[in-house]
């Protein structure tokens, strides 16, 4: 292989020549070649691992192979992280699967006892239905956590999201624990059939859902008439997520908590609040996107129950949808629930756009991200908490309301007794109780 050097070690007993054909054929997987750079190939047969390099730029290939009487090979990782990038280099991983757990507090202290020794924070929940997880860490832990958990049959197809972090860890410590519900909504979901794929909603590749919004909005523009559509593009996420980045064409949500997530299930025909009010439930699509697509699968088999025929989800959610079509049909930032809160869409395609500096400008075309104290057009696409500790508002603020209000939502906060400080530009406040720790010393 030009500029490719193989290091093989372990080759333990049995490993024969159909492994190491493999094994050497996992070498060979796309690795853009530049001046002045080389790849290194690592190959462990024992352990049946292969490991790609190229060193002088940011890309790594990670690969994790099969029993030799096996005849799958599984591609774990093709991220943009050097071998010493991810030693030093955060990153942030998402994932969730559902699928059954028999014994899930056996599952949570063997997942404790192979994180104990690696630098994760984030939250990683599991049950009888499945796993649900957002952490941070060096690329090494992260990527190798995700390496060992697809080791395991249940998880091996499992879709991992990556992203880079931006300083350090965007989780302040790891929760790993038994959790009732994978997500929190009224009433729970552990009643929910969510480990039959076909009771959940059909998934969309990126490139299929692009087809599908580009001839709706099509549609949409080309008719002045005011008539019921055959297709509803349901955003299943908080209306403040909406507030700095959406598809187009998609409604603000009236939500402020998915655990209060309604849509389908009014009593009352209120076509303001819910947009599947007074919807042909056999004839109309349905797509639905969430962040990063487990909340999508969990109210597409509630409205199941509730007899919508055609339900279509976005596989992987925006982040997903993101890092395969860039911004096409999206227009802002998409949220993000740690401390980065919110990511442009250069984040995850990086190619698809000209380089943006940290909090995009919102574009003049679609002033839809309004300060919430004035109602002028925010500058920046990111939320911030007010500052007074009672409140904790989130909410977008213009600079000059920022200023006017010391870092409040309104007159009201301005005067309350436990102000913490207005912070500027990226920061984002610590937990409560340090600043209500500061107050009583300060007393």
């Amino acid at each position: 292989m030009r500029g490719c050097s193989a290091v093989i070690t372990g080759a333990g007993a049995g490993a024969g020549a159909g492994a190491m054909a493999m094994a050497m054929a996992m070498c060979l997987c796309p690795v853009p070649s530049m001046s002045r750079s080389r790849s290194i190939v690592g190959v462990n047969l024992k352990n049946m691992t292969v490991r790609v390099f190229q060193l002088n730029q940011k890309q790594v290939c990670s690969a994790s192979l099969s029993p030799p009487n096996s005849k799958r090979f599984l591609l774990l990782n093709h991220h943009n992280y050097g071998e010493s990038d991810a030693e030093t280099e955060f990153v942030v991983v998402n994932f969730y699967r559902f699928v059954f757990i028999k014994d899930p507090a056996a599952e949570v202290a063997r997942h404790l006892s192979f994180l104990k020794d690696l630098d994760i924070h984030g939250r990683v929940y599991l049950n009888e239905q499945g796993i649900n997880a957002q952490y941070s860490g060096p690329a090494k832990d992260a990527l190798l956590y995700v390496e060992w958990l697809r080791e395991d049959d249940r998880f091996s197809d499992m879709l991992v999201q990556i992203s880079q972090a931006i300083n350090g860890h965007a989780f302040p410590k790891l929760k790993l624990r038994y959790k009732p519900s994978l997500v929190q909504l009224e009433g729970g979901i552990s009643h929910l059939p969510l480990l039959d794929p076909s009771i959940r909603a059909t998934p969309l590749a990126p490139s299929e859902w692009r087809k599908r919004l580009e001839a709706v909005n099509e549609i949409n523009e080309a008719s002045n008439e005011n008539i019921i559509t055959e297709h509803i593009l349901l955003d299943v996420r908080n209306g403040y997520e909406w507030d700095i980045g959406h598809f187009q064409g998609a409604r603000r949500p009236y939500v402020d908590c998915f655990r209060s997530t309604s849509f389908g299930l009014s009593e009352t025909e209120d076509i303001a609040s819910d947009p599947l009010a007074n919807v042909d439930k056999e004839k109309t699509d349905i797509l639905m996107y969430c962040t990063g697509g487990i909340r999508c699968d969990v109210y597409s088999t509630i409205l199941r129950q509730q007899g919508f025929q055609n339900l279509y989800t976005l596989k992987g959610g925006v982040s997903h949808y993101l890092k395969n079509e860039g911004p096409a049909e999206w227009v802002g930032n998409l949220f993000v629930f740690d401390s980065r809160l919110s990511l442009p869409p250069s984040a995850y395609k990086p190619k698809s756009m000209v380089k943006v500096s940290k909090g995009e400008l919102v574009s003049k075309n679609n002033p839809f991200a309004r300060c919430y104290i004035c109602g002028s057009q925010v500058s920046e696409l990111r939320h911030r908490n007010c500052a007074n500790l009672d409140c904790n508002l989130l909410f977008l603020c213009c600079k000059d309301c920022v200023k006017d209000f010391r870092g409040c939502c309104c007159v009201n906060c301005i005067t309350a007794p436990r102000l913490r400080p207005v912070l500027s530009e990226h920061q984002r406040y610590k937990k409560w109780h340090i600043y209500r720790d500061l107050e009583c010393k300060a007393s």
